[in-house]
C-alpha cells in the first residue's frame, strides 16, 4: 500500500512557493510491536505551520528538510499494536499532511464522531479551540465586563475567542478583513462591533467602539495592529500573544511594538501562549466547548478544501485571507 504526503523540500523564505514542498509516495512499512496505522480524514491547517518550517528556535523544533509537514489531523485506525487503540477507533493526534500515519500511541487521543463530527476535533475541540479557550480564560484572565478586542477575530481561534468572551458577558470587538467578515462577525457570531482593517482606519475603530479602553487584546496578527490595541489599553490590561500572522511571511526582521510602555503606564501585562502548555487541562476545555456547541452558544464556522495535491493552494489561504473560520484540507 502506498502512502501519498507532503514533505519538506527546502526551507522557505517569505511567502511560500509550491516548489519548497515534495509531493511524494512512499511505501508503507509493516507495523511493529507498539505502532498503530491510522487512515487520515481531516489535517488541520493552521497559521502557525509557517513558523515551523523556519530553522530557528521556538516552542517546538522546525520541521527538517525531508520530514512529512507537520500537522494535526483526525483519522480512523485501521491497524493496530497497541493494545489501547483498536481498529476502528477514532482518533486525532499530529499525524501531518499525509493519507495514512505510521506511529505509536504518543499525543494521540480518541474521539468519538457520534458527538461531533470528525473535523471539529482538529478545529473547535482541537487545537485552535484549545487555544481560545485557556488563552481567554487563563492568559487573559477574563472576567464579566470586560472590553475584548479580538484580532484575526473571524479566525479559527478568533472567533471562538470572541464567542467565548460573549458567553462571559463581555464587549466583544473583533478585527478582520473586509465586509463579508464583519458581518459574520457580528450577525452570526453576535460580536458587538467589527472594524475592517482592509477599509477603515484601525486605530480610530477602536477609539470609537472601545472609547473607554481595552481590559484584554486577544492578538493573532501583530505589527501595526498590536501597536494600536497597545495604545488604548485600560487600567491593568491584559495582551495575549496567541500569534503574529502579519509578520509570519516577512523577508525583513520582525516589527515590533512601538507602543509597549503603555504596559507600563497602565500597569498592563502582554504575555505569550502555547496550548500545549495545557495539554493536561483538554479534556475539561472540550467537554465544556463541546456543551456550548450542543447548547448553541458556540457556533462552529468550518471552510473545507479536499485533496492533498491541492496542499500548497489551500495552505496559501491561511495568508491571504480567503477563508472564513477554521481551514481544513479533507484527505
Amino acid at each position: 500500500m502506498k502512502n501519498k504526503l507532503v514533505s519538506l523540500a527546502k526551507r522557505p523564505t517569505g511567502l511560500p512557493d509550491k516548489d519548497i514542498w515534495n509531493f511524494e509516495e512512499r511505501a508503507i512499512p509493516e507495523l511493529e510491536e507498539g505502532q498503530m496505522l491510522v487512515k487520515q480524514h481531516f489535517v488541520s491547517m493552521d497559521p502557525a505551520m509557517r513558523g515551523w518550517l523556519d530553522d530557528r528556535k521556538s516552542y517546538i523544533p522546525p520541521v527538517q528538510v525531508g520530514e512529512v509537514m507537520r500537522a494535526g489531523s483526525v483519522g480512523e485506525v485501521i491497524d493496530s499494536k497497541i493494545e489501547k487503540f483498536k481498529i476502528g477507533d477514532f482518533v486525532t493526534g499530529w499525524g501531518g499532511v499525509q493519507e495514512y500515519a505510521l506511529t505509536d500511541e504518543s499525543m494521540w487521543f480518541k474521539v468519538d464522531p457520534s458527538i461531533a463530527p470528525l473535523s471539529y476535533y482538529i478545529g473547535a475541540l482541537g487545537m485552535p479551540g484549545m487555544t481560545a479557550y485557556f488563552g481567554i480564560n487563563e492568559v487573559g484572565a477574563i472576567k464579566e465586563g470586560d472590553v475584548v478586542l479580538v484580532s484575526g477575530a473571524a479566525g479559527a481561534v478568533g472567533s471562538i475567542v470572541g464567542q467565548i468572551a460573549k458567553i462571559k458577558n463581555c464587549t466583544v470587538v473583533g478585527i478582520a478583513g473586509g465586509p463579508k467578515k464583519c458581518a459574520f462577525l457580528k450577525d452570526t457570531l453576535g460580536f458587538d462591533a467589527a472594524i475592517d482593517y482592509k477599509n477603515e482606519n484601525v486605530y480610530e475603530g477602536i477609539k470609537a467602539h472601545c472609547p473607554k479602553g481595552i481590559d484584554i487584546y486577544f492578538d493573532n496578527v501583530g505589527g501595526e495592529i498590536l501597536d494600536h490595541a497597545l495604545a488604548n489599553l485600560r487600567m491593568h490590561a491584559r495582551v495575549v500573544i496567541c500569534g503574529a500572522i502579519s509578520q509570519y511571511n516577512n523577508r525583513s526582521a520582525i516589527e515590533g511594538p512601538k507602543n509597549y510602555l503603555s504596559l507600563l503606564v497602565n500597569r498592563g501585562r502582554m504575555e505569550g501562549m502555547v496550548v500545549l502548555d495545557y495539554a493536561n487541562k483538554y479534556r475539561e476545555a472540550a467537554m465544556q466547548m463541546g456543551m456550548w456547541i450542543m447548547e448553541g452558544k458556540l457556533i462552529v464556522k468550518e471552510d473545507i478544501y479536499e485533496g492533498i495535491e491541492n496542499f500548497h493552494e489551500t495552505f496559501l489561504r491561511l495568508f491571504s485571507g480567503e477563508k472564513m473560520g477554521k481551514l481544513v484540507l479533507k484527505l
